[in-house]
């Protein structure tokens, strides 16, 4: 870990205290290093690398708040930050719900690096491309590698001093084969786990299948869905389902103690076990843990921010998030079962095998009903038997309803990280076999 970001933190300290001796004060110092390698038409056309490093700090004055952020990290840049911090109190409303600073206390883990992620090359980035690309037999492919090395520290005028280190390795890939798409995509702290040769071989095989795709007419169907597509019902359940503040706001599905799920779901938020994507506390300096959201089908808990936390007479789960989306769970895990995919495929009568969902949107926050689209491959399977491939629908459905108590048919047996939309995250789950999903017609274009 970087001591420099701790003495970042700690001079925003020591000037705040001497600008505004009577201030609540928190800073947040970052380093965020990422090296990308993107591919289109199966050539390397984009290499950068991008290292940012910010201060955010957080004044508490005469019961009113500012928050204010910088990249200028010289003195000069400091003090700048300071002086508009604290002076910007002078004008900001009252703020009745501040929830106070963190109060020292330990990390259940400082995150989880790895020297592979930190010494990749540009070199290292395009061998798993070349492998993608070779593995896919000559069809046209594009995508991107990503390595990402996060630091950070945060202190306040409380007496609370944290500080973490992870690291990331992404990668997402696809295949064309006239006109007909599949896609592959993977996440992990472990530059190793990118197995380009394998997820090229894949969605190479996949592609080459979906020419000649049939239309089926719209009606529910029972489903197993890949990893891509559960990654999708994670990120929106990470938006929506068990945002704090929008539990708090009643405009969450989620019933605390309740049965909604079926018994096969177990769903924390674990950005903290060993090999696991995540940072250690968020941005409120609170340290994070396991959280587990959903036990054995019971909904447990939802995220929270100090503030939310306050708002609900909970504690804060670590969840801080900026831009006003409230609490986020960043760090999804869907348990995996005991069930081979190819086990999960022999299951079903006449459904639907559905790599990925696309362009979803939320038409119901509170019963987390979304619209959407399949993508890059969608197969009949008829008496366990993979067939047909089937063109692309766009779908109505209700998240929590499709795996609800006796829904869900099916658990895979492997979980597969996916990239996350934002942040140092990602959406880990297995394939799962559920009895129902509603397509309500087959997507144009």
């Amino acid at each position: 870990m970087s001591s420099s970001l701790a003495d970042l933190a700690h001079q925003v300290l020591d000037l705040v205290r001497t600008a505004a001796p009577t201030a609540e004060a928190a800073v947040s110092a970052d380093r965020t290093e990422q090296w990308l390698t993107r591919f289109a038409t199966s050539f390397i056309h984009q290499n950068v690398a991008d290292e940012t490093t910010s201060v955010t700090l957080t004044v508490h004055v005469d019961g009113r708040t500012t928050v204010a952020s910088t990249t200028l990290t010289d003195d000069a840049g400091l003090r700048a930050l300071v002086e508009r911090t604290v002076g910007a109190t002078r004008l900001a409303p009252l703020d009745a719900a501040w929830p106070g600073l963190v109060p020292p206390a330990s990390l259940a883990g400082t995150g989880t690096v790895d020297q592979s992620v930190l010494a990749a090359t540009p070199d290292d980035r395009a061998g798993v491309v070349q492998a993608f690309v070779r593995a896919a037999g000559g069809l046209e492919t594009a995508g991107y590698c990503r390595t990402k090395h996060w630091t950070g520290a945060y202190a306040n005028s409380a007496g609370h001093f944290v500080e973490g280190e992870a690291t990331s390795a992404d990668f997402d890939g696809i295949a064309r084969n006239d006109g007909a798409d599949s896609a592959a995509r993977i996440s992990s702290t472990r530059m190793s786990d990118l197995d380009g040769a394998a997820l090229g071989d894949r969605v190479g095989r996949n592609a080459r299948t979906l020419t000649s795709a049939v239309e089926l007419p719209a009606g529910e169907y029972e489903v197993v869905l890949m990893p891509e597509a559960v990654a999708d019902i994670l990120t929106n359940f990470a938006f929506y389902g068990f945002n704090g503040k929008q539990h708090n706001e009643g405009r969450s599905f989620a019933r605390l103690g309740e049965a909604q799920f079926d018994p096969a779901i177990t769903l924390t938020d674990d950005p903290v076990t060993p090999g696991n994507i995540g940072q250690p506390y968020d941005a409120e300096g609170t340290p994070r843990g396991v959280l587990s959201l959903v036990d054995a089908g019971v909904t447990a808990a939802v995220a929270h921010d100090r503030r939310t936390a306050a708002k609900a007479g909970a504690a804060s789960t670590g969840h801080y998030s900026e831009g006003g989306w409230g609490p986020m769970t960043e760090n999804l895990v869907l348990s995996p079962g005991s069930t081979p995919l190819p086990d999960l495929i022999r299951g079903v009568r006449r459904g639907l095998l559905v790599t990925d969902f696309w362009y979803t949107r939320v038409l119901d926050p509170r019963q987390m009903t979304l619209t959407g689209l399949t993508r890059n491959g969608v197969w009949l399977i008829e008496d366990g038997e993979i067939g047909t491939p089937v063109q692309n629908f766009r779908f109505t459905q209700a998240y929590p309803q499709a795996l609800a108590p006796g829904r869900v048919l099916g658990v895979g047996d492997t979980a597969v990280a996916q990239p996350s939309r934002w942040g140092l995250g990602s959406w880990t789950g297995p394939a799962l076999h559920l009895a129902s999903w509603n397509f309500t017609g087959t997507a144009s274009g």
